[in-house]
C-alpha cells in the first residue's frame, strides 16, 4: 500500500503542492484573524456548580474581576504637595477612556445631615486643598471605620485606589491600552515622589500574562526554528535540508495557528504553546524521511526508487509515530475543560496535519533536486556516532545484569519520590517570585490580605426579603465580621456597611455611631432603599447608589457580601471554606435563606484542580489508546510488554524526579507526562518497526536482527532526540515557571527515552529470544 503511496505522491507532485500551499494560504488568511484570551474561568467545565454559581452571581451582580489596584505606601502622603497630585492622579486615570470609577482616598466621601434631601453627600476632601487643614481632614477619614482595610491600613501608610474598568474593553485587547496607561500615570506619580507603585488585581494580572504569553510565544518560535536549523545542518551538513526541513514546520506553524483562528478558538497559556511543538515535533518527520532516503541513495544510487522505498518505509512508522502523538495531546478534547478541550483538539490535528505535510512535500520536492553527494551523507559514517552505537550493542548484549540493576533502583527510588508528590495550584504560582506581578500581589496581601474576589450571595428565597427584616442584617453583619476576622480574607464591600456608614453619617459622624440601626431606625430606613431599589439607575455618579446597586439584586431578594482573599492557593483555599461555611450556615436557617459561595477566586482554583485531574485521566486514556495502536501494528503481546515497559520507566523516573526536587504537580507540570508520552512513544515504535522489518530478512534471528536495528536506527534516534531536547529546552527561558517546568522536564523524560529505548529495549528483546530458547529447549 505503502508503495502505491509513493507512487501517486510523485505522480502528482505538482498539482499535490499547488494543493498543499493553497491551503496554506488560506491557513496564513485565518492565523492573521487569531486573538489573545484574557479568560482565566474557562478552565472549568461548563457544568460544574461552582461554575454554574459564578454564572448565576455574573446574570445577579455583574462582573467580580474588572477591578484593578494601584497601591502606594508613604507616611506622607496627606502632605498637601502630595496628596495634591495623589488626587490629581485619581483624576486623570478617570478620565481614561474605558475607566469606569475610582474608589480612592481622594474620592471619600461622608454622609450629612440634609434638611432638603434628608441624607447628603460631602466629599472629604475639596478640590482647591490650599487653605484646608489637612490633618483635620485626615482625622475625618479616619474616623470612618467603612473605608479601613478598604482604602488604608493605618499601621502600614499604605494606600490603595480601587479602578473599576469597563467589562467590554476587559473582553478585548483594548485592555492593554488601559492598563498601560494606567501604569503610566501611576508610575510617574511614583517617581516623583520617589515612591514605588504597586498594580494587581484580575484585570491587571490577566492582561500583563496573557501579553507575556503573547511574548513569549515570538521568542520560542525564534529559539525553536534557530536550534533545530543549526542541529540540521550539523547532521546533514545540507543548507537544502535545512531549507526544506524548514519550510514543512513553517506550514505546520502556519496550519496551527489557522486552525486557531478557522474554529474561533484564542491564545491562551496552552494553545500558546502548540506553534512551538509543532516545530519540535515536525522536524523529526524530516529526519526519518531523509535519513531513510539517504540511507536507501546509499544502496540503491538512484534518486527516484530511493524516494519511493523512503515513502514505502518510512511512511507507515510516520505515521504511526505521529497517531501516538496526535493521540497523546488530543485526549485532552474530550476532558470538560474548555482550556485542555481547545489545547486537545488543535495539537492532535496539526499533528496528523504535519504527517500529511512531510508525507507530500518532501518527496514531492526532492524529486526536484539533484540527487545527494557524498558529503551530505557522510553523517551515515560518523566516527564518534558509530563508537557511541558499539558501546550501547556492548552494554546491551554483555551487560544486561548491570542494567536490569541500575533499572530497578533508579525506578525504586522513583516510586519513593513520586509519593512525595503533592498537587497545588495559585492564580500566579508560574511566575517567579521576583516578578513584579508577584511582588505587588504579595504587597496587597500583606496590607489589605489580598485582591482576589470572593462573593458570598445570601438569598432570602422571597422577593424583598433583603430588605424584611433587621434580623437578617444582623445575620449578614455577623458573617462579614467572621469573613474578615480571618488573616486571609481582607475587608470588602457589601450593603450592611453601606448602612452602617450612612447611620454614622446622619448621627453625627462618630465612631460609636458606625453600627446597625434599632428597630425604630429599620423602620424608617426600609421604605427609602426599597424606593430607590425599585428605581435604580445603574449609571448613578453618586458612589453610594454604586454599593446599593451593585450588591442587592433587582429582586430585593438577595444581598452579596464581596471580599478579597489571598492567592492561598487550590490547596488552601477549600480548607478555608470548609472551616467558615459551617460557622456561616450556623448563623441562617437554610430553610429561610440559602448561601452560596462564589467569585473568580474560587472558580480559577477549581479549573486548576479539575485540569490536574483531567490531565491524570487524559494520560491514562492516551496510555490506552496508544497500546492499542502498538497491538495493531506488532500483534505480538511480548514486543507490545516491551514497549510498554520501555515506556513507563523514563516517565516514572521524571516523576521521582519532580517528588525529590519538589516540584508540584500543577496543569503545566502534569501537561509534561501526556506530552512525553506522545512523543517517547515515537522512539519505540521506530525502532521496534525497524527490528520487525528486518527480523524477517535475517531468518527470524533476533540476536542479529538487535545488533541491526541500533545500528540501523541508532543515529537518526540518537539526532531527533537531540532536535526534540533542544526544542523543549527554549521553553527554559520562560518567564513562567510552569512553562519551565514544562520544558525541563520533558527534556529529562526525552533523555531518558532516548537512553532506554537503545539499552533496555534491546536487551528486553534479547530476554525474550532466551525465554524462547528455553522453551523451544524444554519441549525437546
Amino acid at each position: 500500500m505503502w508503495q502505491r503511496i509513493a507512487d501517486f505522491v510523485l505522480r502528482f507532485r505538482i498539482i499535490l503542492l499547488v494543493l498543499l500551499f493553497a491551503i496554506t494560504g488560506v491557513m496564513g488568511y485565518f492565523a492573521s484573524k487569531v486573538e489573545l484570551s484574557y479568560d482565566f474561568t474557562s478552565a472549568i467545565p461548563t457544568d460544574n456548580p461552582k461554575y454554574q454559581d459564578y454564572q448565576r452571581f455574573r446574570q445577579m451582580f455583574g462582573e467580580d474581576g474588572s477591578t484593578m489596584m494601584l497601591g502606594v505606601q508613604s507616611p506622607q502622603l496627606f502632605t498637601p504637595a502630595m496628596f495634591k497630585d495623589y488626587a490629581t492622579l485619581s483624576h486623570d486615570i478617570s478620565k481614561i477612556d474605558s475607566v469606569t470609577n475610582v474608589l480612592g482616598v481622594p474620592a471619600a466621601i461622608r454622609i450629612v445631615p440634609d434638611t432638603v434631601k434628608k441624607i447628603g453627600v460631602q466629599k472629604i476632601f475639596p478640590e482647591d486643598l490650599s487653605n484646608v487643614n489637612m490633618d483635620s481632614l485626615k482625622g475625618i477619614f479616619e474616623s470612618m471605620p467603612f473605608y479601613k482595610g478598604l482604602l488604608y491600613n493605618s499601621q502600614t501608610h499604605a494606600y490603595v485606589m480601587a479602578i473599576g474598568i469597563s467589562k467590554y474593553s476587559l473582553a478585548s485587547k483594548d485592555r492593554t491600552r488601559v492598563i498601560n496607561k494606567i501604569i503610566e500615570l501611576g508610575d510617574a506619580f511614583g517617581k516623583k515622589y520617589n515612591t514605588e507603585v504597586h498594580y494587581s488585581g484580575l484585570p491587571h494580572i490577566r492582561t500583563q500574562m496573557a501579553n507575556k504569553v503573547q511574548h513569549e510565544l515570538k521568542i520560542f518560535l525564534l529559539l525553536s526554528f534557530a536550534l533545530t536549523a543549526v542541529i540540521l545542518l550539523i547532521f546533514f551538513r545540507s543548507i537544502v535540508a535545512v531549507l526544506t526541513s524548514m519550510i514543512v514546520v513553517a506550514i505546520g506553524v502556519v496550519w496551527s495557528f489557522g486552525t486557531l483562528g478557522l474554529i474561533g478558538y484564542k491564545i491562551t497559556l496552552l494553545t500558546g504553546v502548540i506553534p512551538p511543538l509543532v516545530v519540535v515535533i515536525g522536524i523529526p518527520n524530516c529526519v526519518y524521511f531523509l535519513n531513510k532516503y539517504h540511507t536507501e541513495f546509499g544502496e540503491l544510487g538512484i534518486k527516484i526508487p530511493s524516494l519511493k522505498n523512503m515513502v514505502g518505509k518510512m511512511g507507515i512508522v510516520t505515521l504511526f509515530t505521529n497517531l501516538t502523538a496526535a493521540i497523546g495531546f488530543g485526549v485532552f478534547y474530550f476532558t470538560k475543560s474548555v482550556i485542555l478541550k481547545e489545547f486537545g483538539l488543535v495539537a492532535g490535528l496539526n499533528i496528523m496535519g504535519l504527517f500529511f505535510i512531510s508525507l507530500v512535500f518532501i518527496p514531492a520536492v526532492y524529486s526536484f533536486l539533484p540527487a545527494p553527494n557524498t558529503r551530505h551523507t557522510s553523517y551515515l559514517e560518523s566516527k564518534w556516532m558509530n563508537s557511541l552505537l558499539d558501546s550501547l550493542t556492548t552494554l546491551v548484549f554483555h551487560n544486561r545484569k548491570l542494567l536490569y540493576t541500575v533499572t530497578i533502583l533508579i525506578c525504586a527510588a522513583s516510586v519513593v519520590g513520586m509519593l512525595r508528590l503533592k498537587a497545588v495550584g495559585h492564580i500566579v504560582d508560574d511566575l517567579p517570585h521576583s516578578d513584579k506581578i508577584y511582588t505587588d500581589l504579595k504587597f496587597f496581601e500583606k496590607n489589605f490580605k489580598g485582591v482576589m474576589p470572593l462573593e458570598i450571595i445570601v438569598d432570602t428565597k422571597k422577593k424583598y426579603g433583603a430588605l424584611k427584616s433587621l434580623e437578617t442584617w444582623q445575620k449578614v453583619d455577623s458573617l462579614t465580621t467572621l469573613l474578615e476576622s480571618r488573616p486571609e480574607i481582607g475587608g470588602g464591600l457589601n450593603l450592611i456597611k453601606g448602612i452602617k456608614f450612612v447611620k454614622q453619617g446622619m448621627l453625627g459622624g462618630g465612631v460609636e455611631n458606625y453600627s446597625l440601626p434599632d428597630e425604630i431606625q429599620f423602620g424608617g430606613i426600609r421604605p427609602m432603599l426599597i424606593s430607590a431599589l425599585r428605581k435604580r439607575d445603574n449609571n448613578s455618579p453618586n458612589q453610594l447608589n454604586k454599593v446599593l446597586f451593585s450588591y442587592v439584586d433587582t429582586n430585593i431578594q438577595s444581598l452579596r457580601l464581596s471580599v478579597n482573599v489571598a492567592d492561598i492557593g487550590s490547596v488552601a483555599m477549600p480548607k478555608l471554606l470548609n472551616e467558615i461555611q459551617p460557622k456561616a450556615l450556623a448563623l441562617f436557617d437554610t430553610a429561610d435563606y440559602k448561601l452560596t459561595f462564589t467569585g473568580t477566586s474560587i472558580t480559577f482554583l477549581e479549573g486548576s484542580r479539575f485540569i490536574i485531574n483531567s490531565l491524570r485521566d487524559s494520560l491514562i486514556w492516551a496510555f490506552a489508546m496508544i497500546l492499542v495502536c502498538m497491538v495493531v501494528l506488532f500483534r505480538d503481546w511480548r514486543i507490545v510488554l516491551i514497549a510498554v515497559i520501555t515506556n513507563i520507566v523514563p516517565l516514572l523516573i521524571t516523576a521521582g524526579v519532580m517528588g525529590w526536587l519538589g516540584v508540584p504537580l500543577k496543569p503545566s507540570t502534569v501537561l509534561v507526562f501526556s506530552v512525553a508520552l506522545g512523543i517517547t512513544v515515537d522512539v519505540t515504535i521506530r525502532f521496534l518497526v525497524n527490528f520487525k522489518q528486518e527480523l524477517s530478512t535475517h531468518n527470524e534471528d533476533i540476536e542479529m536482527t538487535v545488533r541491526r536495528s541500533i545500528r540501523d536506527t541508532g543515529l537518526s534516534i540518537i539526532f531527533t532526540s537531540f532536535i526534540l531536547i533542544a526544542g523543549f529546552a527554549v521553553f527554559a527561558v520562560s518567564e513562567f515557571d510552569g512553562t519551565k517546568s514544562l520544558g525541563y522536564l520533558t527534556s529529562l523524560t526525552l533523555l531518558l527515552a532516548m537512553v532506554f529505548n537503545l539499552t533496555l529495549q534491546p536487551a528486553l528483546l534479547l530476554w525474550m529470544d532466551k525465554a524462547k530458547k528455553n522453551r523451544a529447549v524444554k519441549k525437546d
